[in-house]
């Protein structure tokens, strides 16, 4: 919510140091998971043959990229001459190589998330890490000759060389990322370094998955395990008792390893400190907002009005007090249903209803979508073993890859809508764009899933056959404002407390981001104004957030919640040339600049405008919500 497998869009190797994050889920903040096994059905379990026919077929192609990177080394010199011809070949050499290291990392990383137990997943996960280390220094050298050619000589060379036009963004981003460019020695050591700096990030998956031993609680006269993957569907309880038992049980269990997992994420947060100030960056998420030229007015801005609309949120947990019948408010009472809606939401029903919510953008969404679900790509059901939360990933023009934790529940049908929003988007960029610009943005990624979901909401919301059913709809649209605009952009507050620390030298233990958070929890959900009560064992829930291990990763979530809004808002009511407009930014990829490819769809997210309006959208869900309980 794994990261998803990059689709490098810059012409340097290191890139590559990006899929090392395999193992982290990248999960919409409201996908729920559990521990219970399914029947190994293979509707329900993904067909990684067309990667790789055989683990043995993967091994044999790994050592073979292994065998080729002397000769991406041996390229070394050859940019600097100045010679069209050569530069076209190592920028071609370049390309062949990530597709061959793309298939090899999505067949590993997809194998391991679906038993991080197995040794032999684990095993093949740190090989393929270990080439994408090599591969990042094998080709550092690339990045430092290209600028040393300068802009005059790469624009003329792509002038005189049209076989240069494929590689045309990816060339100028390298000549603007030229004063953060090291040496070509400094780039390779970085770019070999690359596994072991983001070793945290794997440490932190196994502790969590395969070495914590994880509490027992009894509910209905039954144990039941209170893990990471058990948590999301355990906290729906309607019980609230149950609910504070298993809050209890889960945050006792995580606070005994603050110290522990406070030290890994320290360890990640300076690793891209550090990184970024060798690079000559002012901070970190300066360096991280360069990559893809995201004004930093962007992230201010959202924590800005997100501060601004804590009014609205906090009579979001009046109304969800008073609908569950509550004296008061606890942090536990978050996340159960505010209705109660008995339906059952099978993997077909759900894509059913994704299919027909997505009807509004066209034949040709339809046409990709359609061949999507009808292939074996989805891995659907928990299992013992399995990473939380969903993902989607992939290879160039294959069939996308999606990752679920099913549970038959209106959110498994929203999450499955949310992957295959990024399923369509990289089918969409695939077809339009080639290789070297078919990878997008976490930025724009996000607002094509969280854009299904909406429209998934609104379909459901209208053929709603009762009030009850109805409020139900309603609720579930204000978590998803809830959940997506104002916790993550409280989750990237966090990390921006956290950073701003870093930089002032302070020491940065678990105990302290404890305490950062907590403050964070407090403000959020209005403890001090008498809204909700925050237990101080809660606080430790930043350990649970596998996110804040890619920094400056989760506000993406609540900007593509502004924008998703906006597009599944106008699209419902047929503002001419929006579809265009908003398909014209899925089929973009990273051709152009993310924010200015939403920018000139219509929502500036520099702005407080589009903001303001997802704030007017929650306002006037809960007057609805408020106009049906009159009534009842």
């Amino acid at each position: 919510m794994p990261t998803p497998l990059t689709r490098f869009c810059t012409p340097t190797l290191l890139a590559v140091a990006a899929l090392a994050a395999l193992a982290s889920p990248l999960a919409q903040a409201q996908a729920t998971q559990s521990a219970a096994a399914a029947p190994a059905d293979e509707r329900y379990v993904w067909d990684l043959t067309p990667l790789f026919a055989t683990p043995a077929a993967w091994e044999a192609e790994r050592q073979a990229v292994v065998a080729e990177l002397p000769k991406m080394q041996a390229l070394k010199g050859t940019v600097a001459t100045g010679d069209a011809a050569a530069l076209l070949t190592a920028l071609q050499a370049q390309s062949a190589l990530r597709l061959r290291l793309s298939r090899l990392g999505v067949y590993a990383s997809t194998q391991q998330s679906t038993d991080n137990r197995n040794a032999q997943y684990q095993e093949r996960g740190n090989l393929i890490r270990a080439v994408f280390g090599q591969a990042a220094a094998a080709g550092a050298w690339l990045a430092p000759e290209i600028q040393a050619l300068g802009a005059a000589k790469v624009e003329a060379m792509l002038a005189t060389e049209p076989r240069l036009a494929p590689h045309a963004v990816n060339l100028r981003n390298t000549l603007r990322q030229a004063r953060h460019t090291l040496s070509a020695e400094t780039e390779a050591a970085l770019g070999a370094m690359s596994p072991v700096s983001r070793a945290a990030v794997q440490a932190r998956t196994l502790l969590m998955t395969s070495d914590i031993r994880w509490p027992s609680v009894t509910i209905d006269g039954k144990p039941q395990e209170v893990n990471p993957t058990s948590y999301g569907p355990l906290r729906e309880h309607p019980d609230r008792a149950v609910r504070e038992q298993v809050f209890k049980a889960f945050y006792g269990q995580l606070g005994q390893f603050e110290g522990s997992l406070g030290q890994l994420l320290s360890s990640r947060m300076q690793a891209g400190t550090i990184e970024a100030k060798l690079r000559q960056h002012k901070n970190a998420i300066s360096a991280n907002l360069s990559t893809h030229q995201i004004p930093e007015a962007v992230v201010r801005t959202l924590v800005a009005q997100a501060n601004a609309g804590l009014p609205v949120l906090h009579r979001y947990f009046k109304l969800r007090q008073r609908m569950l019948g509550l004296p008061d408010l606890h942090y536990h009472d978050i996340y159960p249903d505010l209705v109660k809606l008995d339906k059952r939401f099978s993997p077909e029903e759900s894509a059913r209803l994704t299919t027909e919510a997505t009807q509004v953008l066209g034949p040709d969404y339809q046409r990709h979508l359609k061949a999507g679900l009808s292939a074996r790509s989805m891995h659907v059901f928990p299992a013992p073993g399995k990473s939380s939360g969903a993902y989607k990933t992939g290879v160039y023009r294959m069939t996308p890859y999606v990752f679920l934790n099913h549970h038959n529940t209106f959110n498994s049908a929203s999450t499955l809508a949310h992957e295959w929003g990024h399923g369509v988007h990289s089918m969409l960029a695939d077809e339009a764009q080639p290789p070297e610009t078919a990878g997008y943005s976490l930025f724009t990624a996000e607002v094509a899933s969280i854009t299904n979901e909406v429209l998934l909401s609104e379909m459901v919301k209208a053929q709603a056959k009762t009030r009850e059913e109805k409020l139900f709809y309603l609720g579930h649209a204000l978590e998803e404002m809830r959940g997506t605009f104002f916790r993550q952009t409280m989750f990237a507050e966090f990390e921006l407390a956290a950073h701003d620390a870093l930089e002032r030298g302070e020491a940065l233990g678990g105990k302290k981001l404890t305490a950062l958070y907590c403050s964070l929890l407090r403000k959020y959900h209005g403890a001090d104004q008498g809204v909700m009560q925050i237990d101080p064992a809660y606080c430790t829930e930043w350990a649970y957030i596998p996110h804040f291990f890619n920094p400056f990763y989760v506000y993406q979530y609540a900007t593509s919640m502004t924008a998703s809004s906006y597009f599944g808002q106008e699209l419902l009511k047929g503002q001419p040339g929006l579809r265009d407009k908003y398909l014209g930014v899925l089929r973009a990829g990273g051709a152009k600049p993310p924010y200015e490819l939403l920018r000139d769809a219509g929502v500036d997210l520099a702005s407080p405008a589009p903001y303001q309006a997802l704030l007017a959208r929650m306002s006037a869900t809960m007057d609805e919500m408020e106009r049906l309980l009159a009534t009842r």
